[in-house]
């Protein structure tokens, strides 16, 4: 103790530097083989033969699985106060350190193997990331329930409070969950019939025919014509695959604290705890071929959530409904956006000389305000809508193209931590800056006043 602590101030501990799971080597080990393995293509095993082709796996597994090991005894983690510092790398080290009041959201995601194996990973989803910032596999699984609690505990304290001392292992046991609100079980049935009413799987028959001709006129068929075949079906498949795998048996809850827990997903898992105050805005989209069902899905813009590189649907935003009727998502909007009524949002169309811009779909564009967000639809065969609180506005702008300049019309940008959130297209000029200037206006209120 130091002559400037009181007497009877006990001091923390640092806190000491943590590893991943032992079996993370050869988890991550075995993705990259299974990527490498699907890089080489039929015409590869053909030439080299099945003998050359499995020891050239085999060699490749060794390497892949020892470079993991080396990074795994390089990688490590601790909190340090509000912080959280990640230390990895083989070939280049890196250091970084995450100030938690930057967190948006945490995922706890088991892919099939993590299951099996009993182990998680977190990812960690911040302000300004253009992918996730830091991706902890592999923990256990209480490990991993223990440490997002604990972050999304630290992200929500105030610069006053003290944090929980680290130095001891009672630190992260996990407290006894709370009873959560149930709000929406998504019908596997639902979710499989959705994505059967989709482009790909709409037109896959067609295409199937179309090979069965080619097999009857060309009266052959070697196994990498077949192979090919089934490997190009499989890709346009893919996505709606995917769909049905990452949405399976999809369920949303209200915690205790307020915040939105989603779960979902077949083969890989997943585990989101969303504070709503992170929500930027709310989409809708109908796609054609749900209309008749009367069907639409909902997705959250979070600031920050990255989502994974190539997947492009992930990169845009979280699930909110993957599939569901209007009186479900309108009851979902409620719970995520309190005040505001999907069946209730009116907007209004652009003036009708904007129909040199838009001769087909003028009468799905429209936009309004209500007392609570920003309300802006487009879409001709796939109809969007975008719901954006003035609180979460970041920046508003007025656009005017070369054809907008001849027809006096512009466009409003309502911009968010996301980006690009709403638009009001092809607006009058003088309507349009008159809009903008409203719209900078609500933001300022709904922020409420600056604490000095």
């Amino acid at each position: 103790m130091t002559a400037t602590e009181p007497p009877g101030t006990a001091v923390a501990e640092p806190e000491p530097r943590r590893r991943l799971h032992p079996l993370s080597p050869l988890l991550h080990g075995a993705k990259s083989i299974a990527v490498i393995v699907a890089a080489l293509s039929w015409q590869t095993l053909s030439q080299v033969g099945l003998e050359r082709f499995a020891i050239v796996v085999a060699v490749i597994a060794v390497g892949v699985v020892l470079f993991s090991i080396v990074g795994w005894l390089t990688t490590g983690y601790q909190v340090v106060g509000r912080e959280l510092r990640i230390s990895d790398g083989v070939v280049w080290r890196r250091n970084r350190a995450i100030p938690l009041e930057r967190l948006q959201a945490v995922e706890l995601r088991r892919p099939l193997l993590a299951q099996l194996t009993g182990l998680a990973e977190l990812r960690l989803e911040v302000i300004g990331g253009g992918k996730t910032e830091a991706p902890l596999a592999y923990l256990t699984v209480r490990e991993a329930g223990a440490l997002r609690e604990r972050l999304l505990r630290l992200a929500g304290r105030t610069g006053g409070m003290e944090a929980q001392p680290t130095g001891h292992p009672d630190a992260e046991a996990p407290t006894v969950p709370a009873l959560e609100r149930p709000l929406l079980r998504v019908r596997n049935r639902d979710l499989v019939v959705s994505q059967l009413l989709t482009p790909q799987a709409f037109f896959l028959p067609v295409g199937v025919a179309f090979v069965v001709l080619q097999f009857v006129l060309e009266g052959s068929w070697t196994f990498i014509g077949i192979a090919s075949t089934v490997t190009a079906m499989a890709g346009v498949l893919l996505q709606p695959v995917r769909r049905v795998l990452q949405d399976w048996d999809f369920r949303l809850a209200r915690d205790p604290e307020g915040r939105l827990a989603v779960r979902y997903g077949l083969l890989e898992t997943r585990s989101q705890v969303v504070p709503l105050n992170r929500v930027q805005a709310v989409g809708a989209t109908w796609p054609l071929l749900w209309r008749g069902q009367g069907w639409l899905h909902l997705r959250l813009d979070i600031a920050g959530y990255a989502g994974e590189p190539g997947n492009g649907d992930a990169k845009r935003s979280d699930r909110l409904l993957p599939v569901g009727d209007f009186a479900t998502a309108r009851a979902l909007v409620w719970e995520v956006l309190p005040g505001v009524d999907l069946a209730t949002l009116a907007t209004s169309p652009p003036p009708p000389r904007a129909r040199w811009l838009n001769p087909f779909s003028l009468r799905s564009i429209g936009v309004g305000l209500t007392p609570e967000v920003f309300v802006s639809r487009w879409g001709l065969l796939t109809r969007e809508m975008h719901i954006v609180p003035y609180a979460r506005l970041q920046s508003v702008r007025v656009v005017q193209g070369p054809l907008q300049r001849l027809t006096g019309l512009a466009t409003v940008y309502a911009d968010t931590a996301r980006g690009r959130a709403g638009q009001a297209k092809d607006r009058d000029l003088a309507e349009a800056y008159a809009l903008a200037a409203e719209l900078a206006v609500r933001a300022r209120h709904a922020r409420g006043p600056r604490t000095p």
